[in-house]
């Protein structure tokens, strides 16, 4: 059927615009599905990750409780290559200077929590490992690499750990006004029904410190 002369015109002008803005709108038509495509390629890339990241990390457990160290250690290493940007590796990495320390595979204790304390995108996982590179440093007499370790900012959280571990450096050093000074503050910051308040206030009076103030 013949178009009638609106119809042409319609046409006409369909097509005049076209040829003025047709590359334009294809181009943003190009970008917004592949922003899309992309955007949705992302998310079921994470899913897939975090999934594969989970079933390592269940046989890395598995190993850890048939107190196998040479496969945790292998399942540690291909998380933290594989799936390094997950809070699985991160644990990982935690539960793998665990089963080192206790197999007394201290070099790579050390380099597991060091991991962490590079790579680790959560503060928690990086705080504990700092604690517990600290105390290995402790055990080596690296004394001055310990409270390095230490000397960063931590959440509230870790405050009352931090302290009381840079009061047993020092301690150690012989620094006995500092260690005071910090086991004091390890009591202040812990909470008044934190059961290692006793401890902390055993080492302080060791070293002849107050005593703990009374609850309110």
């Amino acid at each position: 059927m013949a178009y009638d002369l609106e119809e042409q015109e319609q046409i006409a002008s369909i097509k005049a615009w076209w040829n003025q803005y047709g590359n334009l709108v294809t181009w943003l038509l190009i970008v917004v599905l592949g922003g899309y495509a992309a955007w949705t390629g992302w998310n079921y890339y994470q899913r897939n990750q975090a999934l594969q990241a989970s079933q390592l990390y269940d046989e890395l457990q598995k190993s850890v409780t048939a107190k196998d160290n040479a496969k945790v250690q292998r399942a540690a290493g291909d998380m933290e290559e594989k799936f390094g940007g997950t809070a699985y590796a991160q644990m990982s990495a935690l539960v793998a200077a665990k089963s080192a320390f206790d197999a007394n595979d201290v070099k790579v204790a050390k380099a597991q929590l060091q991991w962490v304390i590079d790579h680790g995108a959560d503060e928690e996982y990086k705080a504990i490992s700092k604690i517990r590179l600290s105390g290995i440093l402790l055990d080596e007499k690296a004394y001055d690499e310990g409270l390095k370790l230490l000397a960063g900012d931590f959440s509230t959280h870790f405050a009352s750990v931090v302290a009381d571990r840079r009061g047993d450096i020092l301690v150690a050093q012989n620094k006995i006004d500092d260690a005071r000074a910090a086991y004091q503050l390890a009591l202040d910051k812990a909470d008044l029904k934190n059961p290692g308040r006793q401890l902390i206030q055993l080492k302080l009076d060791a070293i002849g410190g107050p005593a703990a103030k009374a609850a309110a």
